[in-house]
């Protein structure tokens, strides 16, 4: 069965490869750690190695695939490269994964259970 043409409007394979690409930079904790840390303030890679917990070349690798995907920027402030969430549209992703894990309504029991 065909999608009707007024419901679905489908982007083309770049538009998709482009939003995997997203997806994929998302998908480590570390850097979703990052982007949770980045969401109210401007942070050093050392800031974020205190918050996060992990060493700062492991940090710097993270911030880099970020950086790459357009979701984070930077900013050199004498001799400090600071770094700030680019696009924070990308925190609705983790409300929604959030609802996700938490159903908003418990399952009902069945009338047989009791």
């Amino acid at each position: 069965m065909k999608c009707p043409s007024k419901c679905c409007k489908p982007r083309t394979l770049l538009d998709y490869k482009a939003m995997a690409r997203i997806h994929k930079a998302l998908g480590s904790e570390a850097r979703l750690m990052l982007v949770d840390c980045l969401k109210d303030c401007e942070c050093s890679a050392g800031e974020l190695t205190l918050a996060v917990g992990l060493d700062q070349s492991t940090i710097s690798k993270h911030l880099s695939v970020l950086l790459a995907a357009g979701i984070v920027d930077n900013r050199k402030v004498a001799n400090t490269v600071r770094y700030r969430l680019l696009t924070p549209c990308v925190l609705e992703m983790f409300a929604c994964a959030l609802k996700v894990l938490t159903p908003c309504c418990p399952p009902k029991k069945s009338t047989k259970e009791k």
